[in-house]
């Protein structure tokens, strides 16, 4: 069964560009084209297809507009394939916000349109499998547990496609006492300090893209930087992180593996969860956490995006419990303060 796409781009070159890397995959059918929302609007209706690749810079309407109006009245997986610049990324997240499944960047700057989309045909597939629900509106901010106090345990987070909404609801629950908190998502490098800021401004905690050799303290949540290295928590006498050049791992730098792995050699209390994404990144490394002691969440499938890298985790055994995502900030907190209080009894 073939995977029916829709290409929206105002630019005639950039849908033949599109459309010439979709064609290359046996499973994908290019459906149609539309160089405007209206006309979008049409086709979508017309062809009803199974994924939309969505410019955001459009005549008529804007592109975000016109993805709020697509989510909240007919919800189609939708790929964003965007200029990857600072100001296209803080776009680009809004539109992950607002329920796009994934996002891919234009080729520009040298990078030719086999390099930018070399990895378009995937997402569009791991797209058309993704669980798209209808936008109720921005991630609320809510009202948090005053009397929370951290423990000493660290939490790691590992997540990739859908991780955008799922990192948005769970650290609007955290308070500004929560564990010190280090996040792999995966995503452009251009992405990570505006994503970083986006949280801080939901959160009751402060939020930033890590830097290495940054001091892991309570109130505090480190967001990898994306791109050249993987981040790692490493043991002294207080953990700190380390941004360390290496090879992709499981197709990813930065790698939730290597974040995971890092904090289960740290011999301290410690709380793993795993979110939304494809693949299995980050399976292993709960596995050795869990091996380690740490107490271990995954996201249920019924609320990922992508039920991938927790699936993975859970039929490995690597993960004690599954939690839907309104309730993962809530009991990540509990686990937090429970693997310290067993540590001290």
């Amino acid at each position: 069964m073939t995977i029916g796409v829709l290409v929206v781009d105002d630019s005639a070159t950039m849908r033949g560009l599109i459309g010439a890397a979709l064609k290359r995959d046996p499973e994908i059918e290019v459906l149609g084209f539309a160089n405007d929302p209206i006309e979008a609007r049409e086709q979508i209706k017309k062809l009803n297809p199974d994924v939309v690749t969505l410019d955001i810079e459009m005549p008529k309407m804007n592109g975000l507009e016109f993805l709020e109006k697509i989510m909240r009245l007919r919800p189609t997986p939708v790929v964003m394939v965007s200029t990857l610049t600072q100001s296209g990324a803080d776009v680009t997240l809004q539109a992950l916000e607002l329920g796009a499944v994934d996002c891919v960047g234009k080729p520009v700057g040298g990078v030719t349109a086999q390099e930018a989309f070399a990895d378009l045909t995937a997402k569009v597939k791991a797209a058309a499998k993704a669980r798209v629900k209808p936008y109720n509106g921005p991630v609320a901010v809510v009202e948090r547990d005053r009397d929370y106090r951290a423990s000493d345990a660290i939490l790691a987070i590992g997540s990739s496609t859908g991780g955008v909404e799922a990192l948005l609801t769970i650290l609007s629950n955290f308070p500004d006492t929560c564990p010190p908190t280090v996040i792999t998502q995966h995503m452009p490098a251009t992405f990570t300090k505006s994503f970083a800021a986006r949280l801080d401004k939901i959160s009751g905690a402060h939020v930033t893209e890590a830097r290495d050799g940054d001091r892991l303290q309570v109130g505090h949540v480190y967001v990898a930087p994306g791109g050249d290295a993987h981040m790692e928590v490493m043991s002294s006498a207080h953990p700190v992180i380390r941004l360390r050049q290496g090879e992709p791992v499981n197709g990813h730098r930065p790698s939730v593996d290597a974040l995971f792995e890092s904090v289960a050699k740290l011999n301290r209390p410690a709380v793993g969860a795993i979110l939304t994404g494809m693949g299995r990144d980050g399976a292993a490394g709960l596995m050795s956490m869990k091996q380690a002691g740490a107490r271990t969440l995954g996201q249920d499938e019924s609320s990922c995006v992508v039920y991938g890298m927790p699936r993975v985790a859970f039929e490995i055994g690597a993960v004690e419990k599954q939690v839907g995502l309104s309730r993962m900030g809530p009991a990540i907190l509990n686990l937090c303060a429970a693997a310290e209080s067993h540590r001290s009894a």
